[in-house]
Protein backbone atom coordinates (compact mmCIF):
# COMPACT_ATOMS: atom_id res chain seq x y z
CA UNK A 1 0.00 0.00 0.00
CA UNK A 2 1.22 3.42 -1.33
CA UNK A 3 0.55 6.91 0.11
CA UNK A 4 0.27 9.45 -2.40
CA UNK A 5 -0.16 12.99 -2.73
CA UNK A 6 -1.35 14.05 -6.02
CA UNK A 7 -1.29 17.51 -7.35
CA UNK A 8 -2.58 18.92 -10.46
CA UNK A 9 -3.17 22.28 -11.77
CA UNK A 10 -4.71 24.58 -13.27
CA UNK A 11 -3.16 24.52 -17.02
CA UNK A 12 -4.81 20.67 -17.17
CA UNK A 13 -8.01 21.82 -15.88
CA UNK A 14 -8.78 24.91 -17.88
CA UNK A 15 -11.05 23.90 -20.68
CA UNK A 16 -9.31 23.30 -24.12
CA UNK A 17 -10.11 22.48 -27.84
CA UNK A 18 -9.71 18.83 -27.47
CA UNK A 19 -11.11 18.67 -24.25
CA UNK A 20 -12.98 19.83 -21.73
CA UNK A 21 -12.39 20.62 -17.42
CA UNK A 22 -15.20 17.50 -16.87
CA UNK A 23 -13.39 15.28 -19.36
CA UNK A 24 -9.84 16.07 -17.78
CA UNK A 25 -11.15 15.31 -14.63
CA UNK A 26 -12.58 12.15 -15.66
CA UNK A 27 -10.06 10.79 -16.32
CA UNK A 28 -7.71 12.09 -13.59
CA UNK A 29 -11.05 10.09 -11.25
CA UNK A 30 -10.58 6.97 -13.15
CA UNK A 31 -6.56 6.43 -12.90
CA UNK A 32 -7.31 7.28 -8.92
CA UNK A 33 -10.32 5.60 -8.34
CA UNK A 34 -8.26 2.24 -10.02
CA UNK A 35 -5.74 2.77 -7.62
CA UNK A 36 -7.24 3.17 -4.54
CA UNK A 37 -9.26 -0.23 -5.60
CA UNK A 38 -5.93 -1.90 -5.27
CA UNK A 39 -5.63 -1.01 -1.83
CA UNK A 40 -3.24 2.67 -2.39
CA UNK A 41 -4.33 5.62 -0.51
CA UNK A 42 -4.13 9.05 -2.21
CA UNK A 43 -4.82 12.94 -1.08
CA UNK A 44 -5.52 15.33 -4.59
CA UNK A 45 -3.90 18.83 -4.18
CA UNK A 46 -6.29 20.42 -6.99
CA UNK A 47 -5.64 24.04 -7.68
CA UNK A 48 -8.01 25.77 -10.79
CA UNK A 49 -10.90 27.50 -8.22
CA UNK A 50 -9.82 30.68 -10.40
CA UNK A 51 -9.62 29.12 -13.33
CA UNK A 52 -12.90 27.73 -13.12
CA UNK A 53 -14.98 30.57 -12.18
CA UNK A 54 -13.43 32.62 -14.65
CA UNK A 55 -15.26 30.02 -17.09
CA UNK A 56 -17.91 30.28 -15.26
CA UNK A 57 -18.23 33.97 -15.39
CA UNK A 58 -17.36 34.17 -19.28
CA UNK A 59 -14.12 36.14 -18.66
CA UNK A 60 -11.49 35.88 -21.07
CA UNK A 61 -8.49 37.09 -18.83
CA UNK A 62 -7.69 36.07 -15.16
CA UNK A 63 -8.40 39.02 -13.00
CA UNK A 64 -5.36 41.32 -11.87
CA UNK A 65 -6.66 42.57 -8.60
CA UNK A 66 -6.63 40.79 -5.38
CA UNK A 67 -10.90 41.03 -4.73
CA UNK A 68 -10.95 39.67 -8.40
CA UNK A 69 -8.51 36.66 -7.70
CA UNK A 70 -10.90 35.96 -4.78
CA UNK A 71 -13.98 36.15 -6.13
CA UNK A 72 -13.23 34.62 -9.03
CA UNK A 73 -12.21 31.80 -6.63
CA UNK A 74 -15.40 31.53 -4.60
CA UNK A 75 -17.04 31.00 -7.78
CA UNK A 76 -14.62 28.29 -8.73
CA UNK A 77 -14.37 26.24 -5.98
CA UNK A 78 -17.91 24.97 -5.79
CA UNK A 79 -17.94 23.94 -9.39
CA UNK A 80 -14.63 22.31 -8.74
CA UNK A 81 -15.81 20.53 -6.04
CA UNK A 82 -19.03 19.63 -7.95
CA UNK A 83 -16.83 18.13 -10.33
CA UNK A 84 -14.62 15.78 -8.53
CA UNK A 85 -17.91 14.68 -6.41
CA UNK A 86 -19.81 13.86 -9.54
CA UNK A 87 -17.00 11.75 -11.56
CA UNK A 88 -15.74 10.07 -8.08
CA UNK A 89 -19.66 9.05 -7.26
CA UNK A 90 -19.26 6.66 -10.29
CA UNK A 91 -16.41 4.98 -8.48
CA UNK A 92 -18.67 4.62 -5.05
CA UNK A 93 -15.76 7.08 -3.71
CA UNK A 94 -16.69 9.90 -1.27
CA UNK A 95 -14.85 12.75 -1.77
CA UNK A 96 -13.77 15.80 1.11
CA UNK A 97 -13.12 19.22 0.35
CA UNK A 98 -10.31 20.37 2.36
CA UNK A 99 -9.49 24.10 2.63
CA UNK A 100 -5.81 25.18 4.31
CA UNK A 101 -4.07 28.80 4.00
CA UNK A 102 -0.58 28.94 5.37
CA UNK A 103 -1.69 30.17 8.40
CA UNK A 104 -3.28 26.80 8.98
CA UNK A 105 0.35 25.12 8.39
CA UNK A 106 2.31 27.77 10.43
CA UNK A 107 0.74 27.31 13.46
CA UNK A 108 1.86 24.27 15.24
CA UNK A 109 -1.67 23.06 16.66
CA UNK A 110 -3.48 23.90 13.60
CA UNK A 111 -0.67 21.81 11.41
CA UNK A 112 -1.21 18.85 13.71
CA UNK A 113 -5.22 18.91 13.63
CA UNK A 114 -4.92 19.38 9.43
CA UNK A 115 -2.70 16.20 9.71
CA UNK A 116 -4.99 14.22 11.73
CA UNK A 117 -7.80 15.04 9.89
CA UNK A 118 -6.76 14.19 6.51
CA UNK A 119 -5.37 10.89 8.05
CA UNK A 120 -8.87 10.14 9.55
CA UNK A 121 -10.47 10.73 6.18
CA UNK A 122 -7.60 8.41 4.19
CA UNK A 123 -8.76 5.99 6.92
CA UNK A 124 -12.37 5.74 5.96
CA UNK A 125 -11.30 5.72 2.25
CA UNK A 126 -12.27 9.12 1.88
CA UNK A 127 -10.43 11.20 -1.10
CA UNK A 128 -9.22 14.29 0.36
CA UNK A 129 -9.51 17.07 -1.96
CA UNK A 130 -7.10 20.09 -0.65
CA UNK A 131 -7.85 23.35 -1.94
CA UNK A 132 -5.71 26.67 -1.13
CA UNK A 133 -8.48 28.74 0.63
CA UNK A 134 -8.07 31.30 -2.20
CA UNK A 135 -11.22 33.15 -0.87
CA UNK A 136 -9.91 34.06 2.11
CA UNK A 137 -5.90 34.54 1.83
CA UNK A 138 -4.22 36.04 -0.20
CA UNK A 139 -0.85 33.68 0.16
CA UNK A 140 -2.72 30.83 -1.09
CA UNK A 141 -2.97 33.22 -4.26
CA UNK A 142 0.67 33.12 -4.58
CA UNK A 143 1.57 29.22 -2.66
CA UNK A 144 2.95 28.90 -6.75
CA UNK A 145 -0.33 27.50 -7.79
CA UNK A 146 -0.42 25.23 -5.01
CA UNK A 147 2.60 23.27 -5.71
CA UNK A 148 3.92 24.34 -2.34
CA UNK A 149 1.16 23.62 -0.48
CA UNK A 150 1.28 19.97 -2.12
CA UNK A 151 4.70 19.28 -0.50
CA UNK A 152 3.42 20.41 3.06
CA UNK A 153 0.59 18.43 2.94
CA UNK A 154 2.59 15.57 1.59
CA UNK A 155 5.16 15.82 5.05
CA UNK A 156 1.82 16.40 7.11
CA UNK A 157 0.81 12.94 6.10
CA UNK A 158 4.03 11.53 5.60
CA UNK A 159 3.47 10.26 2.15
CA UNK A 160 5.15 7.84 0.43
CA UNK A 161 5.18 9.79 -2.62
CA UNK A 162 4.66 13.37 -4.46
CA UNK A 163 2.99 13.54 -7.88
CA UNK A 164 3.42 16.90 -9.33
CA UNK A 165 1.42 16.68 -12.44
CA UNK A 166 2.08 19.28 -15.20
CA UNK A 167 1.67 19.94 -19.32
CA UNK A 168 5.74 18.94 -19.34
CA UNK A 169 6.79 15.87 -19.81
CA UNK A 170 9.78 16.25 -18.02
CA UNK A 171 12.23 18.36 -16.64
CA UNK A 172 14.31 19.97 -18.89
CA UNK A 173 18.04 21.77 -18.46
CA UNK A 174 16.40 24.48 -20.48
CA UNK A 175 13.56 26.21 -21.53
CA UNK A 176 12.39 23.62 -24.17
CA UNK A 177 10.20 25.89 -25.99
CA UNK A 178 12.62 28.93 -26.30
CA UNK A 179 16.22 26.43 -26.41
CA UNK A 180 16.56 23.66 -29.14
CA UNK A 181 19.25 22.17 -27.04
CA UNK A 182 17.48 21.82 -24.04
CA UNK A 183 17.39 17.97 -22.54
CA UNK A 184 15.49 16.54 -20.31
CA UNK A 185 16.82 15.21 -16.69
CA UNK A 186 15.26 12.23 -15.96
CA UNK A 187 16.76 12.06 -12.08
CA UNK A 188 17.26 14.31 -9.53
CA UNK A 189 19.54 12.84 -6.33
CA UNK A 190 20.81 15.96 -4.17
CA UNK A 191 19.33 19.07 -2.93
CA UNK A 192 22.59 20.61 -4.45
CA UNK A 193 21.08 19.94 -7.58
CA UNK A 194 17.50 21.28 -7.09
CA UNK A 195 19.18 24.66 -6.24
CA UNK A 196 21.32 24.74 -9.41
CA UNK A 197 17.96 24.13 -11.07
CA UNK A 198 15.64 26.95 -9.39
CA UNK A 199 18.47 29.38 -10.63
CA UNK A 200 17.20 28.76 -14.29
CA UNK A 201 13.70 27.60 -13.77
CA UNK A 202 11.12 29.76 -15.93
CA UNK A 203 7.39 31.66 -14.47
CA UNK A 204 4.33 30.68 -15.04
CA UNK A 205 1.69 30.23 -17.41
CA UNK A 206 -1.13 32.56 -18.65
CA UNK A 207 -3.62 31.08 -16.08
CA UNK A 208 -1.22 29.53 -13.81
CA UNK A 209 0.65 31.13 -10.73
CA UNK A 210 3.20 28.37 -11.19
CA UNK A 211 5.55 27.61 -12.92
CA UNK A 212 8.99 24.80 -12.61
CA UNK A 213 10.34 26.92 -10.20
CA UNK A 214 7.56 26.15 -8.01
CA UNK A 215 7.56 22.64 -9.22
CA UNK A 216 11.00 22.47 -7.88
CA UNK A 217 10.72 24.30 -4.70
CA UNK A 218 7.87 21.73 -3.92
CA UNK A 219 10.52 18.69 -4.73
CA UNK A 220 13.02 20.62 -2.29
CA UNK A 221 10.43 20.68 0.73
CA UNK A 222 9.48 16.97 0.13
CA UNK A 223 12.38 15.35 -1.00
CA UNK A 224 13.90 16.80 2.81
CA UNK A 225 10.76 15.06 4.39
CA UNK A 226 11.68 11.44 2.64
CA UNK A 227 9.24 11.46 -0.33
CA UNK A 228 9.60 10.85 -3.73
CA UNK A 229 8.78 13.32 -6.10
CA UNK A 230 7.67 12.32 -9.86
CA UNK A 231 7.14 14.70 -12.14
CA UNK A 232 4.74 13.54 -14.21
CA UNK A 233 3.57 14.53 -17.87
CA UNK A 234 -0.77 15.55 -17.15
CA UNK A 235 -1.76 15.39 -20.15
CA UNK A 236 -1.53 12.01 -20.89
CA UNK A 237 -3.85 9.44 -18.61
CA UNK A 238 -1.42 6.31 -19.46
CA UNK A 239 1.57 8.57 -17.72
CA UNK A 240 -0.17 8.76 -14.35
CA UNK A 241 -1.25 5.33 -14.69
CA UNK A 242 2.26 4.20 -15.50
CA UNK A 243 3.37 5.98 -11.69
CA UNK A 244 0.35 4.62 -9.89
CA UNK A 245 1.45 1.06 -11.19
CA UNK A 246 4.51 1.70 -9.03
CA UNK A 247 6.76 3.32 -12.32
CA UNK A 248 8.42 6.37 -12.58
CA UNK A 249 7.41 10.27 -14.29
CA UNK A 250 9.56 11.83 -16.55
CA UNK A 251 11.69 13.28 -13.86
CA UNK A 252 11.79 11.60 -10.59
CA UNK A 253 13.37 13.19 -7.77
CA UNK A 254 14.85 10.74 -5.17
CA UNK A 255 14.20 11.60 -1.41
CA UNK A 256 17.37 11.99 1.18
CA UNK A 257 18.36 9.26 2.57
CA UNK A 258 18.32 10.73 5.99
CA UNK A 259 15.04 12.84 6.24
CA UNK A 260 13.84 15.84 8.53
CA UNK A 261 11.82 14.44 10.85
CA UNK A 262 8.25 15.62 11.24
CA UNK A 263 8.52 18.48 13.22
CA UNK A 264 12.03 19.53 12.01
CA UNK A 265 10.32 19.66 8.26
CA UNK A 266 7.48 21.97 9.65
CA UNK A 267 10.04 24.51 11.37
CA UNK A 268 12.09 23.99 8.11
CA UNK A 269 9.18 24.82 5.47
CA UNK A 270 5.84 25.43 7.04
CA UNK A 271 6.63 28.53 9.40
CA UNK A 272 7.12 31.97 7.83
CA UNK A 273 10.45 33.69 9.73
CA UNK A 274 9.35 36.94 10.98
CA UNK A 275 12.69 38.44 11.81
CA UNK A 276 16.27 37.58 11.40
CA UNK A 277 19.46 36.76 13.94
CA UNK A 278 23.31 37.57 12.93
CA UNK A 279 25.38 35.41 14.26
CA UNK A 280 29.18 35.23 14.60
CA UNK A 281 31.76 32.24 13.60
CA UNK A 282 31.64 30.59 16.79
CA UNK A 283 27.69 30.28 16.72
CA UNK A 284 27.78 28.94 13.32
CA UNK A 285 30.33 26.32 13.93
CA UNK A 286 28.52 25.18 17.24
CA UNK A 287 24.92 24.94 15.37
CA UNK A 288 26.29 23.30 12.48
CA UNK A 289 28.69 20.81 13.58
CA UNK A 290 28.02 20.28 17.63
CA UNK A 291 24.19 20.08 17.77
CA UNK A 292 24.07 23.24 19.91
CA UNK A 293 21.59 25.91 21.03
CA UNK A 294 21.80 29.37 20.03
CA UNK A 295 22.98 31.22 22.89
CA UNK A 296 22.63 34.84 23.65
CA UNK A 297 26.47 35.11 23.09
CA UNK A 298 26.64 34.76 19.89
CA UNK A 299 24.40 36.66 18.44
CA UNK A 300 25.12 39.95 16.75
CA UNK A 301 22.65 41.79 15.42
CA UNK A 302 18.68 41.02 15.49
CA UNK A 303 16.36 42.59 12.16
CA UNK A 304 12.47 42.46 12.30
CA UNK A 305 9.84 42.90 14.93
CA UNK A 306 9.00 39.54 16.28
CA UNK A 307 7.46 37.99 20.16
CA UNK A 308 8.84 35.06 21.93
CA UNK A 309 8.03 31.42 20.06
CA UNK A 310 8.01 33.18 16.74
CA UNK A 311 10.54 31.84 13.73
CA UNK A 312 13.10 33.25 13.06
CA UNK A 313 15.74 33.21 10.45
CA UNK A 314 19.71 32.87 11.64
CA UNK A 315 22.41 34.29 9.20
CA UNK A 316 25.94 33.95 9.22
CA UNK A 317 28.46 36.71 8.73
CA UNK A 318 27.75 36.57 4.34
CA UNK A 319 24.29 36.35 4.97
CA UNK A 320 23.56 33.00 4.52
CA UNK A 321 20.97 31.36 6.27
CA UNK A 322 22.43 29.26 8.51
CA UNK A 323 19.12 28.01 10.40
CA UNK A 324 15.80 28.75 11.62
CA UNK A 325 13.73 28.22 14.71
CA UNK A 326 11.76 29.36 17.04
CA UNK A 327 13.00 32.17 19.39
CA UNK A 328 12.57 31.82 23.18
CA UNK A 329 12.78 36.25 23.62
CA UNK A 330 10.83 38.78 21.65
CA UNK A 331 12.90 41.14 19.05
CA UNK A 332 12.75 43.77 22.16
CA UNK A 333 14.09 42.14 24.24
CA UNK A 334 16.97 40.61 22.67
CA UNK A 335 18.16 44.04 21.00
CA UNK A 336 18.02 45.13 25.16
CA UNK A 337 20.25 42.35 25.60
CA UNK A 338 22.40 42.05 22.76
CA UNK A 339 23.18 45.92 23.02
CA UNK A 340 24.02 45.74 26.88
CA UNK A 341 26.22 42.57 25.94
CA UNK A 342 28.01 44.74 23.36
CA UNK A 343 28.76 47.19 26.08
CA UNK A 344 29.85 44.63 27.99
CA UNK A 345 26.98 45.67 30.77
CA UNK A 346 25.57 42.01 30.44
CA UNK A 347 26.04 40.16 34.18
CA UNK A 348 28.43 37.06 34.89
CA UNK A 349 26.30 34.13 34.87
CA UNK A 350 25.69 31.78 31.73
CA UNK A 351 24.49 33.07 28.36
CA UNK A 352 20.50 32.14 28.05
CA UNK A 353 19.62 30.58 25.29
CA UNK A 354 18.05 32.07 22.48
CA UNK A 355 17.24 29.47 20.17
CA UNK A 356 16.89 25.65 21.90
CA UNK A 357 18.19 23.43 19.76
CA UNK A 358 14.89 21.07 19.78
CA UNK A 359 13.24 24.21 18.46
CA UNK A 360 15.74 24.51 15.64
CA UNK A 361 16.84 23.19 12.19
CA UNK A 362 19.56 23.83 9.80
CA UNK A 363 19.39 25.20 6.54
CA UNK A 364 23.03 24.83 5.75
CA UNK A 365 25.66 22.03 5.97
CA UNK A 366 29.37 21.92 6.23
CA UNK A 367 29.12 19.56 4.09
CA UNK A 368 27.02 17.31 1.97
CA UNK A 369 26.23 15.34 4.74
CA UNK A 370 22.04 16.23 5.36
CA UNK A 371 21.35 18.95 7.56
CA UNK A 372 19.13 17.57 10.32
Amino acid sequence: MTLRVVKVGTSLLRQRQEASTADAIARLSGNLAESMRRGDRTVLVSSGAVGLGCQRLGMTQRPLSLPGLQAAASVGQGYLMSLYEKEFSRHSIAVAQVLLTRADLADRLSYHNASATLNQLLEWGVLPVVNGNDTVSSDELNYGDNDTLSALVAAAVKADELILLTDVDSLYSADPRSDTTATPIKDVHHPEQIGELEEGAGSGGRWGTGGMATKLAAARIATASGITVHLGDGRKSEALQTILLGGRGGTVFHPHPQPLGNRKSWLAHALQPTGTLKIDPGACRALLNKGASLLLVGITGVDGQFDANQAVRMLNEDGQEVARGLTTMSSEKLNDLVCLQSSNQQGTGGSPVVVHRDALVLMMTTSRQPAD
